[in-house]
């Protein structure tokens, strides 16, 4: 059967290629859990009725909040759509001051959380929200109703669910999705059937899924990107194990032997990063060969036509290296797909060149989420590029670099918010992104920063700061780095250190300091970074050369309120946060 509306997908995928293992999460930190095509529809359907008795109509909403995925996100998600109810995924990482805007601005009816943890963050709010009818729990939580109370199953509430499943249309609003912001406050993104469907048939055929292959999910289904790629899966038939945390990744990885899974920059960077340390361990011969492997793969550049000896050095690197790499991530890895944040170019081609192919993609809440990505295909392996577009979607470079789409996954608009609608829509009904790019002679889409990011030097040059932060993160002893200087004479930039490598580096230069704040102002480790800056400035123009740093102590997270939950900088905050400390970069002899 063909496939329109969300809630279809499943019930394609039980008519065609029904799985005994479609969704799987370990209960009990042991034994995974399983559940079929047949129980993931008919537990949705209970869901669905029970629902309908709370008084729940087309139109009406609820949010879901959940610390980890797990199958209950996605039968609350299917009960919820097949009967018009519109489901707002929340992050569980955002503040309480958030939560209560949004309930208010969506006039939520009732709110599912996965755990005690997430209900004590709204408990406080709850008297604040009148529209809220109630609160369920996926996990038993004491004075909490559990969702399973929910779940009825008699004719006449199974007849209604059908019935108003047959009356949705392709562009019925089918979820609203509150944007985490680099700045301002969270907008609703209305996302239809169609937006998010016709996404997914353009993904599947970029990511040529094999019915009964197994894919690891642990973005939050709350990242539009994470949900999005989830109905892929269903539509490839392939089955779904959730992680039960960050911290459990590794050991899910030897256990299910995953063909993919999607990540964001930030965690592919500390992958790299302990793969480097395990390598520096090494001794003698196995040490050489490490390194020596390593700079193949960062040597040959993707889908270039490469020599008999760099074919012959990549193979013997893979047959002695990269190997353990793959084993590592359980042997079976066909692709990992990136996206949400600039990848650095360096790691897509060292991870591509291990046999650890990554394709890097673009997007936008807005579009669904994709708008581009890395087709499968060898020949078309890039760095630094965020693939090819979908076959449904139009771009259009505009004079300034900005980045204009037209296609079936953009939204509806910003709910309830017609000013900020309008904004971003031109008169044409081109979205208007708000990042810049340009295409490669060979069609590939490549970003080289955003918009609202640019700034102007007080010398009337503008400077894009992500690729330059990029660039600079290369570095082992660099973490996090936010450059500074829109409307100033030159460029600084604040940096948290990666103080694991940068107290390595201490001890073997006799340098003793307990605490990262004693690390940062000691005067040894400023040469250390001096030295770096000056190491990396040869490849960036005048105008785009750091001239002043300084060294912070503190990382920048989701819970701080310095990064959206999407891992990017909240740069605006950032900025406020240590305007001082910025203010003294250019009250200094340059």
């Amino acid at each position: 059967m063909s496939y329109t509306r969300i809630f279809d997908i499943i019930e394609n995928q039980l008519s065609v290629c029904p799985l005994d293992k479609c969704l799987s999460r370990r209960e009990d930190k042991k034994t995974w859990k399983s559940y079929s095509t047949q129980e993931f529809i008919a537990t949705a359907n209970k869901l669905s009725q029970g629902l309908l008795q709370l008084g729940l109509q087309k139109g009406d909403t609820i949010a879901i909040i959940s610390t980890s995925n797990r199958p209950e996100w996605h039968f609350t998600d299917l009960a919820c759509m097949q009967i018009g109810v519109v489901d707002i995924p929340v992050y569980p990482t955002i503040s309480s001051k958030e939560y209560e805007f949004i309930f208010n601005h969506a006039e939520v009816k009732y709110v599912f959380v996965s755990d005690k943890l997430m209900y004590r963050k709204i408990s406080q709010i709850i008297p604040n929200i009148p529209s809220l009818k109630g609160v369920y729990s996926f996990d038993e939580v004491e004075n909490v109703k559990h969702w399973k109370e929910l779940l009825a199953d008699n004719d006449e509430l199974s007849k209604k669910v059908a019935d108003i499943r047959q009356s949705i249309q392709p562009n019925d609003l089918a979820t609203i999705i509150y944007t985490s912001g680099t700045t301002g406050v969270p907008k609703g993104v209305m996302l239809s059937h169609n937006n998010i469907v016709s996404n997914v048939k353009d993904c599947l055929i970029a990511i040529p899924l094999q019915k009964n292959e197994i894919v690891l999910s642990f973005l939050p289904l709350s990242h539009v990107f994470e949900r999005t790629i989830n109905y892929v899966y269903f539509a490839g038939c392939v089955s779904v194990y959730f992680a039960d945390g960050l911290e459990t990744i590794s050991e899910h990885l030897q256990d299910i032997r995953p063909h993919y899974f999607t990540t964001v920059p930030r965690l592919l960077e500390r992958v790299y990063e302990k793969i480097i340390k395990k390598g520096q361990l090494l001794t003698g011969l196995k040490r050489k060969l490490f390194f020596w492997s390593l700079k193949q793969a960062q040597e040959n550049e993707l889908s270039k036509t490469r020599s008999f000896s760099e074919n012959s050095n990549l193979i013997v690197a893979n047959k002695f290296v990269f190997n353990k790499w793959r084993d590592a991530l359980g042997g079976r890895i066909k692709a990992i797909i990136c996206g949400s944040a600039p990848l650095q170019p360096r790691l897509a081609t060292i991870f591509t060149n291990a046999g650890i192919p990554v394709l890097e993609g673009y997007g936008l809440t807005e579009c669904s989420p994709v708008v581009s990505v890395v087709p499968f295909r060898p020949k078309d392996f890039r760095a630094g590029c965020v693939g090819k577009l979908l076959p449904s979607v139009q771009v259009k470079i505009e004079g300034d670099g900005e980045i204009l789409i037209k296609a079936p996954n953009v939204m509806l608009g910003y709910y309830k918010n017609e000013e900020e609608t309008a904004k971003v829509f031109d008169k044409d009904g081109w979205l208007l992104t708000g990042d810049v790019g340009e295409f490669t002679a060979d069609g590939f889409l490549k970003i080289t920063d955003r918009k609202k990011e640019l700034f102007k030097t007080s010398g009337g040059k503008y400077v894009a700061p992500a690729p330059i932060e990029n660039k600079l993160k290369e570095s082992e002893y660099i973490d996090q780095i936010a450059l500074e200087g829109d409307g100033e004479k030159y460029i600084s930039a604040l940096i948290i250190p990666n103080f694991e490598n940068l107290k390595e580096w201490c001890a073997k230069h006799d340098i003793t300091a307990i605490s990262n704040g004693e690390l940062i102002h000691n005067q040894e480790v400023k040469q250390l970074f001096k030295d770096i800056i000056t190491e990396f400035n040869v490849n960036f123009g005048k105008v785009e050369q750091i001239k002043q740093f300084e060294l912070l102590a503190d990382e920048w997270t989701v819970e701080n309120g310095l990064l959206t939950a999407t891992m990017k900088l909240k740069r605006k905050v950032i900025k406020e946060k240590y305007k001082d400390l910025i203010e003294t970069f250019y009250n200094k002899i340059s």
